[in-house]
């Protein structure tokens, strides 16, 4: 039997996620929970390698093509891993999670108040140990290039409206969620239209 391309076994893994695999914080036998997955591109393969994972959308198409993923590479996995549902409103358990991806999501906040309950809702479901993966559109390396609406909302370069941190927001939820920051902040400026920030934080125990 031949083996998997790399396509085929990691599918359109996000690279920065891969690289925490590569950093070995990403182990089997850990549960994985993709806060607001989309059509799942981050989780073919950890569907693949057995890890238990869920995962929770808004959006119907998209909870429906994870549990296609599912079907095909993890049957044993219930439907009812896959939830559609607002990461601000999840019904997963406290803390029941070793891994949360929050993969492009936190910038489609409307507001303040939105991208606070989106935060919390992620952070919730995550053990205390635990890896909270985010990538978020920021200011970062872009500061002067952006359109202000209102608040945090800004129009990018690329025509699109979105929620933008800064390093120092980073810094500041950091240390009121209690997390740490496992790598430093960084960022890729995408042709000068938009800015996008990976943070990875560990949730510190009790």
């Amino acid at each position: 039997m031949p083996m998997p391309t790399l396509q085929e076994q990691f599918g359109q893994i996000d690279i920065y996620l891969f690289d925490q695999l590569l950093k070995g914080r990403i182990l089997p036998g850990m549960r994985i929970l993709d806060a607001g997955c989309g059509s799942g591109r981050n989780l073919v393969y950890f569907l693949r390698e057995g890890y238990e994972v869920y995962a929770a959308d808004a959006d119907v198409q998209a909870v429906d093509s994870v549990r296609s993923f599912a079907r095909k590479f993890a049957p044993a996995l219930p439907a009812s891993n896959f939830r559609v549902e607002a990461v601000e409103k999840m019904s997963f358990d406290d803390a029941c999670a070793d891994a949360v991806i929050s993969n492009t999501v936190l910038h489609l906040a409307r507001d303040d108040a939105q991208f606070e309950s989106m935060l919390r809702g992620s952070w919730r479901v995550l053990k205390p140990g635990g890896l909270f993966f985010c990538r978020v559109a920021s200011l970062i390396g872009m500061e002067n290039q952006f359109k202000q609406i209102q608040g945090r909302r800004f129009l990018a370069p690329d025509g699109a409206e979105r929620y933008l941190v800064d390093a120092e927001m980073l810094a500041s939820l950091t240390e009121r969620l209690g997390g740490e920051m496992l790598d430093p902040i960084k960022t890729t400026v995408v042709q000068n239209q938009r800015s996008m920030t990976t943070w990875v934080l560990r949730k510190k125990l009790p």
